[in-house]
């Protein structure tokens, strides 16, 4: 038996939209933070036959058998059982889907002996979801072209941020990522300037980064998620995964910004806010959104490592703040 563990990764610049190949990869350059005490843990353990558990249930998740058979095509894998667990909502904007991924990819990694390295090990969880690539790196975490691995930008101690997540729905969204790119690339008339400005966020989104710039990162970060959450609501069938909390809580994390507090706002395909801020500031935006109505629970999160193998003794941190 064997277990890995793997943390979601929140983008700073996004990527909405897939190029039109095989191989599962994004239209645009993309990078992103791993947070910490949220985690996916996947234990991998030898079978009869492929069995998939999700937080207990017995689940057939047609990515995860896709990609099982793959696999198994390419290294002659032998029956699997694959239990995986989040410690936070599930298909609800969190970045499961990146954890899960990464977690599985490092778990058969290392449960069938295949000698992977970082780079591999992150094409094949590409594969699952896009972003899971990221996942397999900790701090911040470069996917760029032309090859589509996740590249480290900077370790977790290069730049300290704390990162406050407001959860403002436990629900699974009605409308998947995957689908919501395919809507958004094919119908909405903002999607071709999407990828032309992408590069340019990026390459401003690295500097600051370098640089330990947080206004700069900060400016950039925000514009590239409203410009990804316009090309949803521009797209027919329009999409919108956003609650009146999650507005209310974006409108809140202005207002810190005006007194003087370091921090921004990104959101996923979902409803639930990340609040980025500098360690100072955690207490007091934690606070301020917890009293946000419409907010359910508050996440605390500072920059965690990448996706490893762990015994059966190792603590698990805590989610909540």
């Amino acid at each position: 038996m064997t277990r890995a563990l793997a943390h979601p990764n929140i983008a700073l610049v996004k990527y909405w939209g897939k190029q039109n190949k095989t191989g599962n990869m994004p239209a645009t350059p993309n990078l992103s933070i791993t947070l910490s005490e949220l985690t996916a843990v996947t234990t991998i353990s030898d079978s009869d036959r492929f069995r998939f558990q999700l937080n207990g249930q017995q689940v057939n998740d047609p990515k995860v058998s896709a990609l099982i058979a793959t696999m198994t095509d390419t290294f002659s894998l032998p029956p699997l059982q694959i239990d995986s667990t989040n410690n936070f909502p599930t298909s609800a904007g969190l970045a499961s889907s990146a954890a899960g991924f990464a977690a599985l990819v490092t778990g058969i990694d290392a449960h069938c002996h295949l000698g992977m390295d970082a780079a591999l090990r992150s094409e094949w969880a590409r594969r699952g979801s896009a972003s899971a690539a990221r996942s397999i790196c900790g701090g911040f975490v470069a996917l760029v072209p032309p090859d589509w691995q996740a590249q480290s930008l900077a370790p977790t101690n290069h730049w300290p941020l704390e990162v406050v997540v407001a959860v403002t729905s436990h629900d699974a969204k009605a409308v998947s990522s995957s689908e919501g790119m395919e809507r958004s690339r094919l119908t909405s008339p903002f999607y071709n300037q999407w990828l032309r400005s992408a590069g340019d966020d990026y390459a401003e989104a690295a500097l600051a980064i370098a640089t330990r710039d947080f206004e700069k990162l900060a400016t950039v970060a925000e514009l590239s998620c409203l410009k990804m959450h316009s090309l949803m609501l521009t797209s027919s069938p329009t999409l919108s995964y956003w609650t009146p909390a999650s507005v209310a809580c974006m409108d809140r994390i202005r207002e810190l910004r005006n007194h003087g507090e370091a921090v921004f706002f990104t959101v996923d395909a979902g409803p639930q806010i990340k609040a980025v801020c500098l360690p100072e500031s955690r207490v007091t935006v934690a606070k301020a959104l917890s009293e946000v109505p419409g907010v359910l629970e508050i996440l605390s999160c500072s920059l965690g490592e990448g996706a490893r193998i762990i015994d059966d003794e190792e603590p698990l941190t805590s989610r909540c703040s």
